[in-house]
C-alpha cells in the first residue's frame, strides 16, 4: 500500500511537469501527439483533435511526446548532418518557441508548490512542538549507542558556546523564538555560518555565538541539542507497558529508578542500561504513586513504554485568501532557496550516499507520509501529504533546470546556442552533447540506486 501510495504522489507531481511542456507546446504551435498518465501499453484512453490522451498500465508518471521528437534518432540513423524540422513539430519551433516549452515542465512545477503552500496555509495545518527550552545532547554522553536517542560528538558546539540545559533561546539573530521548531529550522538551515543566540537562564538574559558543525550525513547544522520535552504522559499505548502497570493520562513522572526526572531526555537515560524493570513515580491530582513497568525491547533498543508525551499544539493559519497566496508564495520562495543552499553543500564534504534519494527511496517516503496522513481524520490528514508533494515539486523544478544534457535545462543551453548563432546545430554537435549528458544520468542513477540500497538495508 505504501508503495503504491508513494507511486501515486510521485506520479501527480510528473503529470503536473508534463501538463506544463503540453500547455506551452500548444501555445508556441507545436502538435502533441500523444499525453500519457503512466507508461507501458495502453488501457484506455481518446483522441482529441491531434493529440491521444491516455492512461497507460505503469503508474510511474506520465510523458507528453509532441511531434518530430524522434526526429533527431531519425536523423542519426540516416546519418543526416542536421535534424529534420517540419513544420508543427518541436525541432521545427524557433528556439525561444522550444525555450519556452522546455521551462514550462519545470514551472508548472513551481506554480503547483506555491498553489500547496497557498491551500495549506488558507486551511491551517495543526503540529506538534515543544518549548524553547533546550537540552544539551552531551548530557547522554556514555550512553548505551543501541538507545533510541542519537547523542552527537562531543564537544558540541552548544559546549563550546556555553549554552545549558534548562535554557530558553528567545531570539536567534534578533528574531524572535517562539518554540523549539524555530530552534531547529535556523540551526538545520545554517551549517558552519554564525548564529547569535538570546537565551534566559535564571532570569538573566545572555547573547551567545555559536557556530553550527555541518552534518555530513544529511548537509544540515547540528548544534547538540534536545529539545526540552516535559514528562507528562498525552496518550498510552494499550500494549504499551505504561499502560499495563497502570499509568494515566496527565500523570506526570517525577522519578524514575530513584533518579529524579525532569524531561524525557532523563527518562531516556534512566533507559540507558536497558532494565527489565523500571520504577517509576509519577504526580497524579497532587499524589504521588509508584508504579514498576515490566520492559522488553527492540532490535533498534527501544523499550516499550508505550507513552506519548505531552507537546504544544499549534496551528499555522493564514488570515485571508490573499494572506494565504502571500504565505504560499513566501513558502515556495524559502524552499527554493533552502534546496538550492542544499544542493551547494553537496560540494562540502556531504556524504552523498546519505544526503540524496533516488526514485525507490522517494516513492517510499511520498507512500509513506500518505500512510500516515490516512491515519488521521478528515482534511488534517491530507495537508502533510500535499505539503510534501510540495517539497518534491519543487526538487523536480531544480533537478530538471540542471545544465545537463537530457533533462530540460540542458535542451534549453542547446536553444540558447542555437538562438545566439542563428543556425540549428549540428546532428553530429548534438549527439556527442546528449552523449555527455546520457553519461552524467547514468553515474547519477548508479549513485542513488545505491543510496535506496544502503538505505532500504539500514531499516
Amino acid at each position: 500500500m505504501t508503495i503504491l501510495l508513494g507511486l501515486l504522489g510521485l506520479s501527480v507531481v510528473i503529470v503536473v511537469h508534463e501538463f506544463g511542456h503540453y500547455l506551452a507546446a500548444r501555445l508556441a504551435g507545436v502538435e502533441v501527439e500523444t499525453f500519457s498518465i503512466g507508461w507501458g501499453p495502453r488501457l484506455f484512453g481518446f483522441t482529441k483533435g491531434k493529440t491521444e490522451w491516455r492512461i497507460s498500465a505503469l503508474p510511474l508518471g506520465g510523458y507528453c511526446r509532441m511531434k518530430g521528437e524522434e526526429e533527431f534518432r531519425t536523423a542519426i540513423e540516416r546519418k543526416l548532418p542536421f535534424i529534420p524540422r517540419e513544420r508543427g513539430s518541436f525541432y521545427g519551433a524557433a528556439p525561444f518557441a522550444r525555450i519556452l516549452i522546455l521551462v514550462s515542465g519545470p514551472l508548472a512545477n513551481l506554480l503547483l508548490a506555491a498553489l500547496i503552500f497557498s491551500f495549506v496555509s488558507f486551511v491551517g495545518i495543526k503540529y506538534t512542538t515543544s518549548p524553547n527550552k533546550i537540552v544539551l545532547a552531551s548530557e547522554l554522553a556514555g550512553m548505551n549507542r543501541t538507545l533510541n536517542v542519537q547523542a552527537h560528538a562531543n564537544p558540541n558546539p552548544a559546549d563550546l558556546a556555553g549554552l545549558r540545559t534548562g535554557d530558553r533561546v528567545v531570539a536567534i539573530n534578533g528574531t524572535a523564538v517562539e518554540d523549539y521548531a524555530d530552534i531547529q529550522e535556523q540551526i538545520s538551515l545554517n551549517p558552519e555560518k554564525a548564529l547569535l543566540l538570546t537565551v534566559e537562564r535564571e532570569n538573566e538574559r545572555l547573547s551567545i555565538p555559536v557556530i553550527p558543525r555541518l552534518d555530513k550525513n544529511t548537509g544540515q547544522g547540528l548544534i547538540g541539542i534536545y529539545s526540552w520535552v516535559e514528562p507528562v504522559v498525552a496518550s498510552l499505548d494499550p500494549e504499551g507497558s505504561a499502560r499495563l502497570a497502570g499509568l494515566r493520562t496527565k500523570d506526570r513522572i517525577v522519578t524514575a529508578q530513584g533518579k529524579n526526572i525532569r524531561n524525557t531526555i532523563d527518562l531516556m537515560a534512566a533507559l540507558s542500561e536497558r532494565p527489565g524493570r523500571l520504577d517509576l513515580t509519577v504526580l497524579r491530582e497532587g499524589k504521588e504513586l509508584s508504579f514498576i513497568l515490566v520492559l522488553s525491547y527492540t532490535d533498534q533498543g527501544s523499550a516499550n513504554l508505550g507513552i506519548e508525551f505531552s507537546g504544544i499544539e499549534k496551528i499555522e493559519k493564514a488570515d485571508s485568501a490573499g494572506d494565504a497566496v502571500v504565505r504560499g508564495l513566501r513558502e515556495t520562495r524559502e524552499t527554493l532557496g533552502t534546496t538550492l543552499k542544499g544542493i551547494g553543500l553537496l560540494f562540502r564534504g556531504v556524504d552523498l550516499l546519505k544526503a540524496v534519494s533516488g526514485p525507490a527511496r522517494i516513492t517510499y517516503m511520498v507512500g509513506n507520509a500518505a500512510s500516515e496522513s490516512l491515519k488521521s481524520d478528515g482534511l488534517s490528514g491530507i495537508l502533510p501529504i500535499l505539503s510534501f508533494l510540495a517539497f518534491l515539486s519543487i526538487g523536480l523544478f531544480i533537478m530538471n533546470l540542471l545544465p545537463i544534457p537530457a533533462l530540460d535545462g540542458g535542451q534549453i543551453i542547446l536553444s540558447l546556442v542555437e538562438a545566439i548563432k542563428r543556425s540549428p546545430l549540428s546532428t553530429t554537435t548534438i549527439y556527442r552533447y546528449q552523449f555527455v549528458g546520457s553519461a552524467m544520468i547514468m553515474l547519477l542513477f548508479v549513485l542513488v540506486t545505491f543510496s535506496d540500497i544502503l538505505f532500504f538495508a539500514g531499516k
